[in-house]
């Protein structure tokens, strides 16, 4: 980062430690069933920007302010936490990821490379799928499925071929699902079991790789050819799932994650949520947004709606769309062609849009009509101009209409496609991991100009748009301190910086995955900041994003979770020691 811009963040965050807090607490004097005092307090909230103490009572937060303020509520039953010099901030809300990821990730091989996974050559991934089927116990016929494997990073910077997964694994059907989770590599075994053979043809937005000089598949499939394999991909009974489940969350907990997305889900996956709920399994608020492909089987003839209340940690928030696919995939839709063709070695390749036009027309209208938020997932900007087309063709007369919708990713949105987004009322939820774990492929896929525009927060806060900001977990690890290292220093695995007038503040990248996440949900009355009145969700860390070197956030750890006033997850002390 350069040195003008980490003096202006640390002193920004020095300044508003500076201010004095004022107490606000509530109309009752009854005492408070917690009080959090002893370290750092980042409300995220303008007008009362630090605090020295939060008391809590009923799972809201019942006063914000000085020590000496906030003590005057304590009563003999009262707990009383000690930071001990930690920071406490507002519990994270989940911008875009796929909660149900939790259970596939039990389940698969890491195959990802450093500093995700261990994968730094073909035969490490293949390894990896052997100590999977080793470990697991899977005998003849049972799938191997990894996930998480980017070719352009191994050592010879192509996927392992189907004929080497064939010799690997005679007897096992394999998958290995590429990082985007958009498409897979399958041996002949897989391929067989889904049906996919010379007579089988490439679907419209969709990748079969072919071998040369024939029409045999070889292995490689992406978008709406995988669409039909990553929706009957085999999996446990229910029972194992919902306990896979249970245990899963924790990956978010550990992440300071207090309300979560479950960002495509399927009828089944509902399902599993809803009895997970019922049971009072979920330890976090988790968001669902129904695929659009299952509204029937979800919705019937109802129109697709969101669920305005939790019950029992859950609830609909909106209806998800997929308009084209992954740029590190080089399946995203572009206006002009990716520098280095296609994944299938296509040609002046621009990508292909998931959907006709006239598909997602009809699709956003559906949501809109019936009231839903609308999530369009948008990578390159030929799909984002698809997504404003449809918008404009759904809202009739009146485009400027609050209607809440979020683009997911829109990475390489256009500073146009961005004033469109202000004048329209559309929010991106950025995903500016993107910026380290494939930014060198991003320059070496579309140039480094566009590159550098991926993800542009600043610009669009410049616009007075409030974006989010995502893991996509599993495609990124949940890791939310390294989300906001993202943000502010916009660096790529090889130490170049990526974007750099894009960077924006500590404070600026905190509020996109906390208050301007809530905002997202329509939930920032009642979540994403500490204020009184608002739940009594916190991540405590150990150490203070706004004050520490900028280049040092990604080493400030999750110390704690507390979901409703209550902790749900405690770093364990050996590794809160080292």
């Amino acid at each position: 980062m350069p040195f003008r811009r980490c003096f202006a963040a640390v002193s920004t965050a020095c300044m508003l430690i500076a201010i004095a807090p004022a107490t606000a607490l509530v109309a009752s004097a009854a005492p408070a069933e917690r009080i959090i005092r002893g370290g750092s307090i980042v409300t995220v909230n303008p007008a009362q920007p630090t605090a020295e103490a939060v008391a809590i009572a009923d799972g809201r937060i019942m006063a914000v302010g000085t020590e000496a303020e906030v003590m005057k509520l304590a009563g003999s039953s009262t707990t009383l936490t000690d930071l001990g010099g930690k920071t406490l901030v507002p519990g994270f809300i989940d911008g875009h990821s796929h909660f149900m990821s939790v259970i596939d990730v039990q389940l698969q091989a890491l195959c990802a490379s450093p500093p995700a996974g261990s994968c730094r050559s073909v035969a490490d991934v293949i390894e990896k799928l052997k100590d999977l089927r080793d470990r697991r116990k899977l005998g003849p016929g049972a799938f191997v499925n990894g996930y998480g494997c980017d070719p352009t990073l191994l050592e010879e910077k192509r996927w392992p071929t189907k004929r080497e997964l064939d010799a690997a694994f005679p007897d096992n059907p394999v998958i290995l699902v590429h990082v985007s989770g958009h498409g897979a590599m399958l041996n002949s075994k897989a391929l067989a079991a889904y049906g996919v053979t010379a007579a089988t043809p490439t679907p419209p937005g969709g990748v079969i790789g072919r071998e040369e000089g024939s029409r045999e598949p070889d292995g490689l499939l992406f978008e709406t050819a995988f669409l039909p394999v990553f929706g009957k991909m085999p999996g446990p009974p229910a029972d194992e799932r919902l306990a896979l489940l249970a245990r899963g969350q924790e990956l978010y907990l550990r992440a300071g994650i207090t309300t979560a997305q479950e960002g495509a889900t399927l009828k089944d996956q509902l399902d599993l949520l809803r009895v997970a709920a019922d049971r009072g399994l979920l330890k976090l608020d988790v968001i669902s947004l129904p695929f659009i492909t299952e509204l029937d089987a979800i919705f019937g003839k109802e129109p697709p709606r969101n669920e305005p209340e939790y019950r029992n940690r859950l609830r609909i928030g909106g209806v998800k769309i997929v308009a084209d696919g992954s740029p590190q995939g080089r399946t995203a839709f572009f206006t002009k062609p990716y520098l280095d063709g296609g994944p299938a070695g296509q040609k002046d390749w621009r990508g292909e849009p998931t959907f006709p036009q006239r598909e997602i027309n009809d699709m956003v209208k559906r949501v809109y009509d019936g009231g839903a938020t609308l999530f369009v997932h948008c990578n390159g900007d030929a799909a984002i101009d698809s997504l404003l087309e449809a918008h404009r063709f759904a809202s009739g007369d009146d485009p400027a209409k609050p209607r809440g919708t979020v683009a997911v990713h829109a990475q390489f949105i256009r500073p146009d496609q961005l004033a469109k987004f202000r004048a329209w009322g559309i929010t991106p939820s950025f995903f500016t991991l993107h910026c380290f774990y494939f930014g060198d492929t991003h320059v070496a896929n579309r140039g480094q100009a566009q590159a550098d525009f991926i993800s542009p927060m600043k610009s669009a806060r410049g616009l007075g748009i409030r974006p989010s900001n995502h893991t996509d977990f599993n495609v990124s690890p949940l890791d939310q301190l390294f989300t906001i290292h993202t943000a502010v220093n916009r660096m790529t695995r090889s130490g170049r910086p990526l974007g750099a007038a894009e960077r924006v503040t500590p404070l600026e990248a905190l509020e996109a995955i906390t208050i301007d996440g809530a905002r997202q949900y329509g939930e920032h009355e009642r979540k994403g900041s500490i204020e009184v009145g608002k739940v009594a969700d916190f991540a405590v860390l150990t150490g203070n994003p706004l004050t520490v070197a900028p280049d040092r956030i990604e080493a400030i750890a999750v110390a704690e979770t507390i979901k409703d006033g209550v902790t749900v997850w405690r770093l364990p002390e050996k590794d809160a020691a080292r």
